[in-house]
């Protein structure tokens, strides 16, 4: 799989980022393994410590293992004031886990973002690739309901 995605990159640093959002996207685990940072470093002729500066920068790339599904809690300001600390507190204990954490049943992992970009539908959240907002606990229980 890792060969079959960076074939599809030329070999230049400037396609760093598309290969790991590539290789997160098409994980199971959602993150970029060790292997993974090896052989991105070997197809573009950098460092394993710059491709692990690029993960560790952007909270949308991780190389730790993640659930089935990544619910990422918009941390902006304007999340925040309409209601976003609720947010993470309710799916926190919904799920009884604590941010960064997964659910045993390898089904969640919660973390927080700096922005989704839904400000007009604040306080939101992105589950894997989708986006919900104008969160309430009642709709935020339907949302883990339909996942589950």
């Amino acid at each position: 799989m890792v060969s079959e995605i960076l074939q599809k990159y030329p070999r230049s640093k400037d396609y760093l980022l598309e290969i790991l959002h590539d290789l997160q996207n098409s994980s199971p685990n959602q993150n970029i393994s060790s292997e993974n940072i090896v052989e991105i470093a070997k197809h573009l002729n950098i460092t394993q410590s710059q491709v692990l500066g690029v993960i560790g920068y952007y909270s949308m790339l991780s190389n730790k293992a993640r659930s089935k599904y990544l619910i990422r809690v918009c941390n902006s300001p304007i999340c925040n004031m309409l209601g976003g600390e609720h947010t993470i507190e309710y799916i926190s204990r919904k799920l009884k886990i604590e941010l960064g954490e997964s659910t045993p049943d390898g089904l969640f992992t919660l973390e927080e973002c700096e922005c989704l970009g839904n400000c007009a539908a604040a306080p939101s959240i992105m589950v894997n690739e989708k986006l919900y907002g104008n969160l309430t606990p009642e709709l935020i229980d339907k949302i883990l309901a339909e996942l589950k």
